[in-house]
């Protein structure tokens, strides 16, 4: 008989994954300190059985996707695994060492990553991508390994799946990206997928495609998962399990029943309960902002991207602008700013034809209309303190700089809710809500009569987007600024809107106060974008898609 090679891997067992007691520590360096060792993830343990999928959930820091990587031995710069064991199919793989981790990685485990489009190399097609972790690791021939790329394809419903595997990654949308993301993860026939927070990125409509083709696949192959994300409403459509996790440590674990109907512990409750903010809609009032007919291109004119848009907002008010990806949302934004200068049509401000180009604007039209970033992460100079970041706009626009700036900083800094002791702090010292709320700060600083708020809340997780709202809100109570809010989410929208404007294919096609544009009759667009919101209800996803197919067979 032969013998079992040594440290094969052992899938006799049910159990596939089994983390006992793991402790991980980062180095962290303060300014004008000496490094310090902080622990992220403490004494946790987690079990995973084969085919099961286990949700890992929580807010911005709580370990989650440090605790996904530990399952393939892997640490982000400056972390180590300090403490515990990672057993997967029966052996301890942090004993394995770096070519233990290399026959492992894209064999027994793959990792699935939020954001499919950083994960490709753009100057391969796709099926090379797809296919290399089967070749490298013998799992099969290349034509085997294509014929089970194609197969994989069409398993996540990707069109055309016998040819996409010949273009490019710019060639193919955010959401097929991420489904031909899964089968490169599934191609090696690895036993566990971690999924990282695989459709946050998506826009409502999308996601639920994509949430649809990783539950079909997980199934079909019998593949467990970790699945790991801050939407408790998304996981609870596809796992068995749910861990819940806060500053490195497990709060809960129980069955998804368990965790979304009887909640245990006043954290989870917390998470499940996240409301809707009571927002009284406003009455119609006088357009501070009006764009007339706008019509935009790029390519020097060749692709309209904005066809005949007509939108306003009032002073103290908020216009929200909801769509998918790729409908004109966030161009819009860049033609009320002349970044893009429209071809047509024209943008009016508090009584004034704003120039066209950001260039011919006067710094007072600069001064009034601000704008604030989805990704603040990138929105700040990593070498700047809070203090300077918030200051600058202080001293362009009014000169104010010393004590006085120092002052107006910390009146600000009060404003978000923060206080002065993070004037001195850089923004790798932040949180992710912190640095938004820094963003909204600065963008407060020049005294803006509106600001756009471009996809604000959509990488927060939703106790922290709550926050989020709840400052903007209490903002515009007290400074009487205006919103234009680029949004997917249909729940902020409910939440913060006086006026709804529906975007598809780059122009407007449902617009109006919010109780008309919520209220039915709706277009099929709309009615399709209110119908893609994940709910908080196990079985939610599969009656969505019958929903979906029963539609197109009555079309």
């Amino acid at each position: 008989m032969a013998r079992a090679a040594k440290n094969a891997p052992d899938r006799t067992s049910d159990t596939l994954l089994d983390i006992r007691n793991l402790r991980i520590e980062a180095t962290v360096y303060p300014p004008g300190e000496d490094p310090k060792n902080v622990v992220i993830v403490d004494d946790v343990s987690v079990k995973l059985e084969r085919g099961k999928v286990l949700g890992l959930i929580g807010e911005s820091g709580a370990g989650k996707s440090t605790i996904g990587l530990s399952s393939m031995g892997y640490g982000r710069g400056g972390v180590r695994i300090t403490g515990g064991e990672v057993i997967l199919n029966g052996r301890d793989i942090l004993k394995g060492g770096p070519s233990g981790f290399r026959k492992l990685r894209g064999r027994e485990v793959c990792y699935v990553a939020q954001s499919a489009a950083a994960a490709f190399n753009p100057a391969h097609r796709l099926m090379r991508q797809v296919i290399e972790a089967s070749l490298k690791h013998g799992v099969s021939s290349r034509a085997e390994a294509e014929k089970r790329a194609i197969a994989l394809f069409k398993e996540v419903s990707l069109p055309d799946p016998e040819h996409i595997g010949n273009r490019y990654p710019h060639q193919v949308s955010g959401g097929q990206l991420q489904r031909v993301m899964t089968a490169m993860a599934l191609c090696s026939k690895p036993d566990l997928i971690v999924f990282d927070e695989p459709t946050t990125a998506l826009d409502v409509t999308t996601q639920i495609d994509v949430l649809a083709a990783i539950k079909k696949a997980i199934r079909d192959t019998g593949v467990a998962a970790l699945y790991i994300t801050h939407d408790l409403a998304v996981v609870a459509q596809v796992a068995d399990d749910i861990m819940v996790l806060r500053h490195g440590k497990k709060v809960e674990k129980g069955d998804t029943h368990q965790i979304i109907k009887e909640p245990r512990q006043a954290y989870t409750n917390a998470l499940v309960s996240v409301h809707s903010i009571p927002h009284e809609e406003q009455k119609p009032a006088a357009p501070l902002l009006s764009v007339k007919n706008v019509t935009a291109a790029y390519g020097g004119g060749t692709v309209k991207v904005l066809k005949n848009v007509s939108v306003e907002v009032a002073a103290g008010q908020t216009l929200a602008v909801v769509g998918e990806s790729g409908s004109g949302k966030s161009t819009l934004a860049r033609a009320i700013t002349g970044l893009l200068p429209p071809m047509e049509g024209s943008v009016e401000f508090d009584g004034r034809t704003l120039p066209k180009r950001l260039a011919d604007r006067t710094k007072n039209d600069l001064r009034e209309l601000q704008m604030i970033y989805q990704m603040a992460d990138v929105a700040m100079n990593p070498r700047q303190t809070v203090g300077t970041i918030i200051g600058r706009p202080i001293e362009f626009y009014f000169g104010k700089r010393g004590r006085e700036r120092d002052r107006m900083v910390a009146e600000l800094l009060d404003k978000i809710e923060m206080g002065t002791g993070f004037g001195d702090r850089y923004p790798a010292e932040l949180s992710g809500g912190q640095k938004q709320r820094v963003c909204i700060a600065r963008a407060l600083a020049a005294k803006p009569k509106l600001i756009i708020c471009d996809e604000v809340t959509s990488a927060l997780d939703p106790l922290v987007a709550n926050g989020i709202l709840k400052l903007l809100l209490n903002l515009q109570k007290e400074e009487n600024v205006a919103y234009v809010f680029i949004t997917h989410d249909l729940a902020t929208v409910k939440s913060i809107a006086d006026s709804i404007a529906v975007m598809y294919q780059g122009s407007v096609v449902r617009y109006g106060p919010k109780s008309k544009v919520l209220a039915p009759p709706f277009d099929a667009y709309t009615d399709l974008l209110l119908s893609s919101v994940p709910e908080m209800e196990l079985g939610w996803l599969e009656k969505a898609m019958a929903s979906r197919r029963m539609e197109a067979a009555g079309n």
